[in-house]
């Protein structure tokens, strides 16, 4: 399919990646703004089968996120909340732990959504149920990810040669 201009994309042109999630987890999603050329600003289009979550409970520390909902139904975790959302409804995501969230497909109709956010690197992710810290990178077009468990964390002199204790 020939496009209009390299900044002007329809979901049609964009190749679908299922992700591999286990159990409940499970999503097809859309790179739409690496696709158009964005540089400061990401844009993912999701579907997410009834019953299904695109990801887990987490927050960013780095990047604002906000979601779409362009059909379907769900329910939004949002910090202590759980909301319903359904089309046409706008959600903002600022950075911290009050906006943690997880979008979850109670509809019986796969639920379709924009996800946008900022692309500020290194960013920092935190996840409340699993009480996990994702660190993220992108450089030169290599995304870099590591996720570790909170009760994973030393000192931090800890193996430093020039620490010994006197």
């Amino acid at each position: 399919m020939e496009r209009r201009h390299p900044s002007v994309v329809n979901v049609d042109e964009v190749h679908p990646t299922e992700a591999d999630q286990p159990g409940a987890f499970g999503s097809t999603m859309r790179f739409m703004g690496q696709a158009a050329g964005s540089k400061q600003l990401g844009c993912r289009y999701y579907e997410v089968a009834p019953g299904k979550i695109a990801f887990p409970f987490h927050w960013h520390a780095g990047n604002e996120e906000a979601l779409i909902v362009l059909s379907g139904t769900g329910t939004l975790r949002l910090g202590d909340a759980e909301l319903p959302v359904r089309a046409g409804d706008y959600v903002a995501l600022p950075v911290g732990p009050a906006h943690a969230h997880q979008l979850r497909n109670t509809g019986t109709e796969p639920l379709r959504y924009y996800g946008l956010s900022t692309l500020k690197y290194p960013e920092v992710v935190l996840y409340p149920d699993s009480k996990k810290v994702g660190l993220m990178a992108f450089i030169d077009g290599q995304v870099y990810r590591k996720v570790y468990r909170e009760e994973d964390t030393c000192d931090y002199f800890d193996r430093e040669p020039l620490a010994e204790k006197r």
